[in-house]
C-alpha cells in the first residue's frame, strides 16, 4: 500500500491488505479507506497502538463526513474487520471500533423481472437500428441481455467474452478472472446455446480467432458495461414497467439479481430445499461466499407463497392432539 505519509501503523495496515487480496478479494476500495486512516494517523502523530481509542476512531469518522448510511456503514465496517483481525494476531489488545452503524431507513429493494419483463426487454432490444460504427446492434445486445439475464453474468462478465470462451462441446462459458479476481465455468442450456451459435455465425462468420472479442462494435476491443447499461437506460422508459411503491427503478444489475431470484423460486416448486444449494447457486454467480448471495435473495411475496406452501405440506395435518 502506498500513501504519501507514514503511520506507526503502516505496515500492519499493508499487511492487512495482503492478507485479504490473498483470499481472492481485490479490495482496492477498502484499501482506499485504510490509506486515508493511516493518513490521519500520521497526520495526528499517533505513535502507536496504545493511542488509538474509540475516541480517536470516533474523530476520523467525523474528518471523513459520509452523507449516505451505506458509504459511513462501509467506512465504519473496514476499519472494525482491521482491528479485529489486529487482536487476533496480537498486535492490540481491544478492539477500539465502537460505534454503531448507521440505519438506513429508506432503502429500497431491488426491482425484479420476471420472464415476461425479460422477454419484452429482447423484443424491443430487436427493434434497434444498425449504426455505421455498430452493426448487427441489435443482435449484439439481444444476446448480452440474454446472457444477464439468463445466466445471471454481470455486465463486464459478458462484455469481456472473447470467441474461444465459448465452448459449444461442453456448452460451457469460461469467465475469465473478474470481481474476486475469480475464474469460473458457466454451463449453458440447448436455448442458449443456439442463440449463441446464431450470434456467432451472423457477426462472427468464418472467424473463429479465440482471443477476439465475441461483442465488439470496434477494432479497439470488447464493448464496453458502461455502453451496454447506457443502451439498457434508453430502452428502459419504452418498456413502461410498472414499478411498486418502495422498489427501486430498474438497473441493469437487476437481470443479474433476477437470475437469483427465479432460481430460488424454482427450487421451491421443484421441493428442493434452498439452503442444501445455495453454495452451487454462489459458485455459479461467482461470489466469494454464500452470504454475497443472500444478499441477492431479498423476500418477494413470490417466495413468501411458495415458503408457505412447503411448511404447510410438510407440518402435521390436525395440530397437536
Amino acid at each position: 500500500m502506498k500513501s504519501p505519509s507514514h503511520s506507526a501503523l503502516t505496515e500492519p495496515l499493508a499487511t492487512f491488505i495482503r492478507y485479504k487480496q490473498a483470499l481472492n478479494r481485490r479490495y482496492r476500495t477498502e484499501a482506499s479507506a485504510l490509506q486515508l486512516f493511516d493518513q490521519y494517523l500520521s497526520e495526528h502523530q499517533i505513535a502507536g497502538w496504545e493511542s488509538i481509542d474509540n475516541i480517536l476512531i470516533d474523530d476520523f469518522l467525523k474528518s471523513r463526513p459520509r452523507a449516505r448510511p451505506r458509504s459511513y456503514n462501509h467506512l465504519l465496517g473496514v476499519l472494525r474487520r482491521f482491528f479485529a483481525w489486529a487482536v487476533v494476531q496480537g498486535l492490540a489488545r481491544c478492539n477500539p471500533v465502537t460505534a454503531k452503524p448507521r440505519r438506513e431507513t429508506a432503502q429500497r429493494m431491488s426491482y425484479l423481472f420476471n420472464l415476461n419483463d425479460a422477454q419484452r426487454l429482447l423484443e424491443l432490444v430487436r427493434t434497434l437500428p444498425d449504426r455505421s460504427r455498430a452493426p448487427h446492434r441489435a443482435l449484439v445486445y439481444e444476446t448480452v441481455f440474454s446472457l444477464l439475464y439468463g445466466l445471471g453474468l454481470r455486465a463486464a462478465e459478458g462484455a469481456g467474452l472473447k470467441l474461444g470462451d465459448v465452448d459449444f462441446a461442453q456448452d460451457t462459458l469460461f469467465i475469465r478472472e473478474t470481481k474476486f479476481s475469480k475464474s469460473r465455468i458457466v454451463p449453458f442450456g440447448p436455448r442458449m446455446a443456439d442463440r449463441l451459435r446464431r450470434y456467432r455465425e451472423q457477426c462472427h462468420g468464418g472467424k473463429r480467432e479465440p482471443d477476439a472479442p465475441l461483442f465488439s462494435f470496434t477494432k479497439r476491443g470488447c464493448i464496453g458495461p458502461g455502453t451496454i447499461s447506457q443502451t439498457f437506460h434508453k430502452l428502459l422508459p419504452k418498456l413502461n414497467l410498472p414499478i411498486p411503491p418502495g422498489i427501486s427503478p430498474p438497473r441493469l444489475h437487476d437481470l443479474r439479481r433476477s437470475f437469483a431470484v427465479q432460481t430460488l423460486l424454482r427450487w421451491y416448486r421443484e421441493g428442493i430445499d434452498p439452503n442444501s444449494r445455495l453454495m452451487h447457486l454462489a459458485t455459479f454467480l461467482g461470489h466469494v461466499d454464500v452470504d454475497s448471495t443472500a444478499v441477492y435473495l431479498p423476500i418477494t411475496e413470490e417466495l413468501l407463497r411458495e415458503a408457505e406452501q412447503r411448511f404447510r405440506a410438510a407440518a402435521p395435518q390436525g395440530g397437536a392432539q
